[in-house]
């Protein structure tokens, strides 16, 4: 939350991913030899972590590899950001491998999972997380699959998070609305929107990014879900099917017929918009909870609402994708140094120190926890609504493409300019090509 971000990530420009893949080209073979076979845990070992992280967060990060240094004074942590900003972490990583100088572990967002994991760099950590010591079923399972791609594990989750429903009950109250509850459908939903719009005031109902990024795209994917869709059959795009415009058509109806969706160009104005009292309802997530206590808002938190009961979400995973260097101690070192990190026993003093979800179930009875819950009102809500998050997305080198494509077509969709229907079956088009080479 804080200096890191539980948003999916934003698409870096077609380009980025180019030059992934020409990068990726030479990646080294899978002769089937386990990356850390033959590793000493008592040889002298440095191995680089790019944090994704920025100010606090970063000097968390620091903390933590130097109380791991001292546990362990053999193993040292050259410790960065990695790049000026998450978003550039993709860039950095593609002339990382071109020029070999990646590093050992690094951050991720979930979606790069597909590229990362086409490039030939990564290790397979399969056999590693199934160890029973590593308790990889006390993580979420759509974090578990994001850091799955074509069937190895190439990392670690690093941060699990989810969309939820969060309302200005100060709005609800002056408009004599009732308040979201975990039963909401989507027809509840689009009713108090229309209620809570008010054009004498700029006040919407609800907000939606229609800047065409993956902000844009994986909020429509709990609603193809809920409505029995998928987002791929096989590698051939799916999301066009009758459940994807029927979900896309409920998002229309409040931008384009009932005007009570604020569209929002950028991705970045609709949380302040809401915590000013401008938006009554966003779907978001648990990093918008710092903000949102800054700006001393009195607001709640509800399941997403749902479609004949089913009120499935999404999560976004991020990743600590660790990388081979054909060196076993280094690969060894980073794994120990991973699993570490990601015990609940120190995340607790990772991601709950900078306000994000707990990675693992075990956590719900620690005293950081606690401590979360009554700091961030609604972390508790988040936390529960993981629950829902049962299924991922695709973990495919195509992804990013494909989300572009969709991305656009909600947008085009959203501001009155095409149909469902013809919208999502030119994405399709745009999609298929990509997914499938």
């Amino acid at each position: 939350m804080t200096s890191w971000t539980g948003r999916p990530g934003r698409l870096l420009a077609v380009a980025s991913t180019m030059l992934l893949l020409a990068a990726c080209s030479g990646g080294t073979s899978d002769d089937g030899k386990d990356a850390a076979e033959g590793y000493d845990p008592a040889a002298a070992v440095t191995i680089t972590w790019w944090t994704g992280q920025t100010t606090e967060a970063e000097k968390v990060a620091e903390q933590l590899a130097a109380d791991y240094h001292t546990a362990h004074p053999n193993v040292t942590i050259k410790t960065s950001a990695g790049a000026a900003t998450t978003d550039d972490l993709l860039t950095k990583l593609s002339a990382g491998f071109a020029g070999g100088t990646y590093p050992d572990v690094s951050y991720a967002f979930g979606s790069w999972a597909g590229e990362l994991g086409a490039s030939g760099r990564t290790q397979d950590l399969t056999a590693f997380v199934n160890d029973p010591s590593f308790a990889w079923d006390e993580m979420p399972a759509a974090a578990r699959t994001t850091a799955t791609a074509d069937g190895k594990v190439i990392g670690v989750p690093a941060l699990v998070d989810n969309l939820a429903l969060i309302y200005n009950k100060k709005l609800f109250e002056s408009k004599g609305v009732a308040t979201p509850t975990d039963d909401w459908s989507w027809e509840d939903f689009r009713a108090a929107a229309q209620k809570l719009t008010d054009t004498s005031t700029n006040t919407y109902g609800t907000a939606y990014s229609v800047s065409g990024s993956e902000d844009t795209t994986w909020h429509l994917w709990p609603l193809l879900w809920q409505n029995g869709g998928q987002i791929l059959d096989g590698t051939k795009p799916a999301f066009n099917s009758d459940a994807g415009v029927k979900a896309l058509e409920t998002l229309r109806a409040m931008a384009v017929d009932d005007k009570s969706m604020y569209l929002d160009q950028t991705d970045e104005k609709y949380v302040p918009l809401f915590a000013s009292g401008h938006i009554g309802m966003i779907i978001n997530g648990p990093w918008s909870l710092l903000d949102l206590k800054n700006a001393k808002i009195d607001y709640g938190v509800a399941a997403l609402p749902g479609v004949n009961g089913d009120h499935q979400t999404v999560s976004g995973p991020d990743l600590w994708v660790l990388f081979d260097h054909e060196d076993a101690n280094r690969a060894g070192a980073s794994r120990d140094f991973v699993k570490w990190l990601t015990s609940a026993q120190t995340d607790a003093k990772w991601n709950l120190a900078v306000g994000n979800l707990p990675l693992r179930t075990t956590e719900k009875d620690t005293p950081e926890f606690a401590a979360y819950v009554k700091e961030y009102p609604g972390g508790q809500k988040f936390f529960d609504n993981l629950a829902n998050a049962k299924q991922a997305r695709p973990t495919v080198a195509g992804y990013e493409s494909m989300s572009r494509a969709v991305g656009d077509a909600v947008a085009e969709v959203l501001q009155g300019a095409k149909q469902p229907k013809e919208a999502l079956d030119e994405a399709a088009k745009k999609s298929a090509g990509v997914l499938e080479d």
